[in-house]
């Protein structure tokens, strides 16, 4: 196993050991395995870097015969490098001499577990191995690079950083290794890269949970002198609505996008803290709130879950607002986090001050994962829905940029196609459906 800081050419030593094994050691039909989370990663990395060195060397091109996800060797017993994701299933019945697993930190799946299991080096090979290739990942969730990191911290050092036994070579560094990782280039990564990130990508292996933004980058967001807006019916809105019947707080948060500064704007919020004892009414915490806000501002679209919400959602399109659904899903809530740390991060939000808002996002974390990371809490009794519902509405704002909108019904209905067209008017006989 080989595990070092990101960017340290361990795609490229990959490469060249699979073709030495495979073409110097492998035997007749050797068999050699590029393996990833899905076939774009597993075709576009190790396999790729083996690709490009085929093609560079004369003799070894003669020899091969490549393909978008394979690389045959007739003239080396038929030998053969495929490209393969992690669909355990389909790896029942191969023989491999090398099998590479890119970026362990990730095989955090059942599935990908059990593909590791699959890929087991075949007693009737003379010479079969596993090479891993990662740099740090998450404690308590890459729980397979975690065991094998353990096992083989567990086994002699023969030698700085690297470690043997027990049916494993482990070769893992925690300082950089190559002559292009500069001071100059650590610094540029501490500055581009979230605290928690830049610690398991450079340093070492971390907990799933950071603070999803610091405190100084939020005050910088916000501007003494803007105070929320009362009414504007001019001024466009999108507005993110995270409910909850009984424990967690309902939030509503408006949000505009301002044309001139290209940055995303707070325009209103509104908390509500149902209890057990003392359940909202959705039709009066929610659909009050959002046909108070339709009154007030040009909305545009709102943005909700509808595990809580499909009855009012209902009620509020046939009052003439575009609802959306938005499922608090992983995907969802991580496209929507990474949006808001963003813009957070590049001042691109403009906040007026609130105190309550302020508390919430200190006590918001990032929960990390290996497909991203999403807006999270430590302690249940935390209440951070306006941070959720912040995120939502600016995605709404930022997203909605280029869309065609429709805005209200009858004669005075209107398309507004992106922000830089026109609003047109549509005839009155124009039938909407």
């Amino acid at each position: 196993m080989v595990a070092a800081i990101k960017k340290s050419g361990k795609t490229g030593f990959a490469a060249l050991y699979m073709l030495t094994v495979i073409l110097s050691c492998g035997g007749r039909f050797a068999e050699g395995y590029c393996i990833a989370n899905d076939l774009e990663q597993a075709v576009s990395r190790v396999f790729q870097a083996m690709r490009r060195i085929v093609e560079a060397s004369p003799l070894l091109m003669r020899e091969a015969h490549i393909t978008a996800e394979q690389i045959v060797f007739p003239a080396f017993h038929n030998a053969t490098i495929s490209a393969m994701t992690t669909d355990y299933a389909s790896a029942a019945s191969a023989n491999p001499t090398i099998s590479c697993f890119d970026e362990l930190w990730g095989y955090s799946s059942e599935r990908s577990h059990r593909l590791w299991d699959e890929m087991v080096p075949p007693p009737t090979r003379k010479i079969a191995v596993r090479l891993k290739v990662t740099y740090a990942g998450f404690s308590g969730e890459s729980v397979l690079l975690e065991a094998l990191y353990k096992r083989g911290m567990a086994q002699p050092e023969i030698a700085p950083s690297l470690h043997a036994g027990n049916g494993l070579l482990m070769a893992w560094h925690h300082d950089p290794v190559a002559p292009w990782q500069t001071d100059a280039w650590l610094a540029e990564m501490r500055r581009s890269l979230r605290p928690n990130q830049y610690l398991r990508m450079i340093e070492r292996s971390v907990a799933s949970e950071s603070s999803f933004i610091g405190l100084d980058a939020w005050d910088a967001c916000v501007d003494p002198a803007v105070t929320p807006v009362l009414t504007d019916k001019a001024l466009r809105v999108w507005i993110g609505v995270d409910a909850s019947a009984k424990h967690d707080s309902i939030a509503i948060v408006a949000c505009t996008w301002d044309r001139t500064a290209q940055r995303v704007r707070l325009v209103t919020h509104k908390v509500f803290q149902p209890s057990p004892q003392d359940p909202l009414s959705f039709e009066d915490a929610i659909e009050g709130t959002v046909l108070d806000l339709q009154k007030r501002f040009r909305v545009v679209k709102v943005l909700f879950d509808p595990w809580q919400m499909q009855a009012v959602s209902q009620r509020l399109a046939r009052a003439g607002i575009k609802v959306e659904k938005f499922p608090q899903s992983p995907g969802n809530l991580i496209i929507a986090s990474q949006n808001l740390y963003e813009m957070i991060d590049g001042r691109n939000l403009v906040l007026y001050p609130n105190a309550e808002m302020r508390l919430a996002v200190s006590r918001a974390v990032a929960i990390e994962t290996s497909r991203g990371w999403r807006i999270g809490k430590e302690k249940q009794s935390y209440k951070i829905d306006v941070v959720v519902a912040l995120a939502m509405a600016c995605y709404a704002a930022v997203h909605s940029q280029g869309e065609s909108s429709f805005m209200g019904f009858g004669p005075d209905a209107t398309w507004i196609d992106g922000p830089e067209q026109p609003t047109k008017t549509v005839p009155s006989s124009r039938s909407i459906i």
